[in-house]
């Protein structure tokens, strides 16, 4: 242990040094700043209030370390990924003998295996290096396995209405596709009875839900998105799902520390019973409210969904985890399970996921360009789109549809909805709507657009990714009764607007208020509506919502891109997912094209560079080559020059004195040529006589 932890005052609890794999993971994660922002021995002391668990829950900041904290250290999954807020320090190693250094340094072991089949081997190995090093411990150790009811996934009751509890995990069999897990329940145990400072425990988890969501997610977030009309359930969805919600599992880690309990074997579950069609159910009502039952074949090509997640999510087991609650002092999250927390759980997931609606509203005159820049926000930030006429066409025809179907068939719908619109309610409002527009030569009061905007704007999909308000609204008991979060006023001079009405192709003109007549006429009833004291954007200053005026008639480009890319720095990055599966491959796509080009641009203009060089080196190879030959032809002449006196000289002087020694050399034949000739040169030198 560091010395900052071994040197404690009297009467102050000592931090502990908690070890937990894959802190980047949704389990880890949560269960690692859970932990963080936990006191030691907390769990031993009488429950807290309501208030006071909901502040240490949310609560970021870890506690200061002279209260005896919990020092969460551990390993990510993704090397490269920043560290958590909560974490004391993230381990990378080389080896699994330095990953050991790191283990014994620490007083509780986490070992998460329920969300990667990968971390087995190593979980394995950990807890065999670590009783095998018992006899170097300082104190002594916990090693937790955080594992998975998928371990009993084949165990059967003796009574068909009786629930498997943790007494009986002795008899406990695996599904399958988790014998291993199995196995190293086995191994955990079995090394922590042999020594009594190393203490083990197997935490059979049921399925995680809550915050980011995890096996569940798929579900959420088709429900989210609502690009479906029924949320899909696989098979019947009578099995019985075992459930906990992470903030709880991280509770019950926190008394197995803390307690230390005798058996070495616990369940981790809430107290809810609820099937598979329950669940999905609940979740349904994020988005559509309605449940679609498909072949479980089907669950095999969704590729969303992992082989993992597909076991978990069959799984049928009835259990109860008496042992927790009797013995464990949990602050309950989610204590009823899933169905009966499903609001706050979906407040949690959108908090988590960043997933945050955008509301939009672009108004202004005619022919300013409303529609255009509404249609290409909402392409870029996957909102909804709405149009006064369209939102009543939608919603004439949902009454249509209510005041003509069967009454059993509507009071199905009604309880599976939530509807309480009867088939005679239906039928009065469409009548009184009806006449409305009849009375009024085709409009509608402010009083039905309002509703049935209300209506619209309040729906599942517009609260989950937002929307943009089309020219809406109009009149300042619009206003009044609805708004949204951003306001843009596009604006431009009459004669501007005029121009741009003049030059639209006739193909668009032809049936709407954009002809000569009607658009003057609209547009001077637009500047009356805009002079009085009550306007729209009085109202909107009045509720301290600024709106933000752009004037088009600076911009000459047709598609508006200048007014776009303005509304966009204003409004910021989306909150939602992102492109869908198809997008993203168009995307891909796209990317990869241009990718293709770009490279093919690069080797061409390297080719190009490489000739260049090619062509401007081979000029430089004959250049140098007929200065080199040059050179060579004046050295060579003067040489020839320099040669001739010296030539001169030798023919003269020393060649006859040297024909003649040589031939009275052969006439003699003396022993030694060389030094008779050198005699007779030095004795018959011309100058030397």
């Amino acid at each position: 242990m560091a010395e900052e932890d071994s040197e404690v005052s009297p009467g102050k609890v000592r931090s502990k040094r908690i070890f937990l794999n894959h802190l980047d993971s949704c389990v880890g994660s949560h269960t690692g700043k859970y932990l963080s922002n936990c006191v030691v021995g907390a769990s031993l002391e009488a429950p807290l209030e309501e208030e006071q668990i909901e502040e240490e829950s949310d609560s970021v900041q870890s506690i200061p370390v002279a209260k005896g904290t919990y020092k969460v250290v551990g390993t990510q999954r993704n090397p490269d990924a920043q560290k958590p807020d909560f974490a004391f320090e993230i381990f990378s190693f080389n080896s699994r003998e330095q990953l050991l250094e790191y283990l014994l340094d620490c007083d509780i072991i986490i070992y998460n295996i329920t969300e990667t089949t990968e971390q087995i081997d190593e979980a394995s190995w950990a807890v065999s290096a670590l009783h095998s090093e018992i006899g170097n411990f300082e104190s002594s150790k916990t090693f937790i396995l955080l594992s998975t009811i998928m371990t009993w996934g084949q165990t059967k009751t003796t009574d068909p209405e009786d629930m498997l509890t943790e007494d009986e995990y002795r008899r406990r069999k695996a599904h399958p596709n988790f014998k291993d897990h199995l196995s190293l329940e086995k191994l955990v145990i079995k090394l922590g009875k042999t020594k009594r400072r190393f203490t083990t425990f197997v935490v059979a988890s049921g399925l995680v839900y809550g915050m980011e969501e995890s096996v569940f997610h798929y579900f959420f977030k088709e429900a989210w998105l609502g690009l479906n009309p029924a949320i899909p359930c696989f098979g019947a969805g009578k099995n019985v799902v075992p459930t906990i919600h992470v903030k709880d599992l991280a509770g019950v880690i926190q008394n197995i520390i803390e307690r230390k309990p005798k058996t070495n074997y616990i369940l981790a579950m809430d107290d809810s019973k609820h099937k598979m069609k329950e669940i999905v159910k609940a979740i349904s009502k994020l988005g559509p409210g309605k449940v679609q039952h498909v072949p479980e074949a089907d669950a095999l090509l969704n590729y969303d969904l992992t082989q993992s997640d597909l076991d978990h999510l069959m799984v049928n087991l009835t259990m109860e985890a008496f042992f927790i609650k009797e013995n464990f002092n949990i602050h309950w999250v989610a204590e009823n399970g899933i169905v009966e927390n499903i609001q706050n759980l979906f407040k949690e997931f959108k908090q988590s996921r960043v997933l945050l609606p955008l509301k939009i509203a672009i108004l202004g005159p005619p022919a300013v360009g409303k529609t255009s820049i509404a249609e290409k926000l909402a392409k870029h930030y996957k909102l909804h789109h709405i149009k006064i006429k369209d939102v009543i066409e939608e919603a004439i025809a949902n009454l249509e549809l209510k005041s003509t179907q069967p009454e059993i068939e509507e009071a199905e719908e009604a309880e599976e909805e939530g509807d309480d619109t009867g088939v005679k309610d239906a039928q009065d409002l469409l009548d009184q709507v009806r006449d409305n527009m009849e009375q009024n030569g085709g409009r509608l009061d402010d009083g039905f657009v309002i509703k049935f905007m209300k209506d619209k704007l309040s729906s599942m999909p517009c609260q989950n990714q937002g929307f943009i308000l089309d020219g809406y609204p109009k009149t300042y008991l619009q206003t009044k009764e609805l708004f949204s979060e951003y306001i843009f006023s596009l604006e431009a001079s009459n004669e501007f607007l005029k121009n741009r009405a003049l030059n639209l192709p006739e193909s668009l003109v032809v049936g709407t208020h954009y002809t000569q007549d009607k658009f003057m006429r609209h547009l001077a009833q637009y500047r009356e509506q805009n002079t009085e004291d009550e306007t729209l954007l009085n109202y909107f200053d009045e509720i301290e919502i600024h709106p933000v005026h752009i004037d088009v008639s600076q911009d000459n480009d047709a598609e508006n891109t200048p007014v776009i890319d303005d509304i966009i720095k204003i409004v910021g990055s989306a909150k939602n997912y992102g492109p869908t599966p198809e997008e993203l491959k168009e995307l891909q796509r796209r990317q990869a094209d241009e990718r293709l080009a770009r490279e093919a641009a690069e080797i061409a203009e390297r080719e190009r560079r490489e000739a260049e060089e090619a062509a401007e080196k081979m000029a430089r190879w004959e250049e140098w080559s007929k200065r080199l030959e040059e050179v060579k032809r004046q050295e060579q002449e003067f040489l020839e020059a320099h040669s001739v006196p010296l030539r001169n000289y030798l023919m003269q002087n020393v060649m006859p004195t040297l024909t003649k020694g040589l031939i009275e050399c052969c006439k003699i034949r003396p022993s030694d040529p060389v030094d008779f000739l050198a005699e007779y040169l030095f004795k018959h030198n011309p100058q030397v006589e």
